[in-house]
């Protein structure tokens, strides 16, 4: 097993939470976040694996998979994976998979946490606090609102990818000698399809006002599929787009196929 010893130092972990805030900067439906989070790793990754190229593509195209989550909190995600990419690269035995497993559980606990307490929280008090001076005509007004709103936001950013890397370097340490990785990596795993689950049921609305029978006795199609499980059609849909997708079939056609098909669907009644 050959090992190196590359380091990343403050500077790098500073450069990392300045490269953080232009986060949703080229945000899209596809992947969303996926470019921002890339940008945010791009020099960690050069420094790491800079004297050999086919690693650094396969670490660069390894972030470009699909990544959402709060953009304060990005950089806390940001500095666990950049003490894995380390890792990575001082050991050739390293679980590369690892990588992408650990950042698609974190996603969508962290996405509950900050957009609840940032987005649903911090933003609504900052507005309310903004709005009130504003309207009396008091200059204060918006420079507290961009206070109360970004100071806060500003040092989840920094701590976040302080505090991530650390914890993301202790922590790997601690589980690679116990021997607990195997059994934490299931457990990430099965986290984040429980949060895909969710997420499909809350995101993915899909419902008919088909009627089986006539008159009095009709029953709605609806009620008898929610009667079998809550969410069916929505799951069926899920499961179609999962298919298309195995099958290499482009995101682009996908989004114009569901316009189509809901057109279609809504004019003649089968879909409401």
């Amino acid at each position: 097993m050959m090992t190196s010893d590359k380091k990343l130092t403050k500077k790098d972990i500073r450069g990392m939470f300045w490269r953080s805030l232009p986060m949703e900067f080229s945000w899209h439906y596809e992947r969303q976040m996926h470019m921002g989070f890339t940008f945010m790793l791009a020099k960690i990754l050069q420094k790491l694996y800079g004297d050999d190229k086919e690693k650094l593509a396969a670490a660069l195209q390894r972030h470009m998979e699909f990544f959402n989550c709060t953009p304060a909190l990005s950089s806390f995600i940001g500095g666990i994976i950049a003490s894995m990419e380390e890792k990575n690269a001082n050991n050739e035995a390293f679980d590369t998979s690892s990588i992408n497993t650990i950042k698609s559980a974190l996603m969508g606990p962290l996405s509950g946490i900050g957009d609840s307490i940032i987005l649903g929280t911090l933003r609504i008090l900052a507005v309310g606090i903004g709005t009130s001076l504003a309207m009396q005509g008091n200059i204060l007004g918006p420079i507290l609102f961009l206070l109360v709103f970004n100071v806060p936001n500003y040092l989840l950013h920094y701590l976040g990818a302080v505090k991530g890397y650390e914890l993301g370097t202790d922590f790997l340490e601690k589980i690679q000698k116990s021997g607990l990785m195997e059994k934490f990596m299931f457990a990430a795993a099965l986290l984040g399809v429980m949060v895909v689950g969710g997420m499909t049921n809350e995101l993915v609305v899909v419902s008919t006002p088909l009627t089986i029978g006539v008159g009095e006795t009709a029953s709605a199609l609806q009620d008898i599929l929610d009667g079998i499980m809550p969410g069916l059609l929505s799951l069926g849909v899920m499961g179609a787009y999962y298919k298309l997708l195995e099958k290499k079939v482009s995101a682009v056609w996908l989004i114009v196929g569901t316009a189509a098909l809901g057109i279609v669907c809504a004019q003649f009644g089968i879909l409401g």
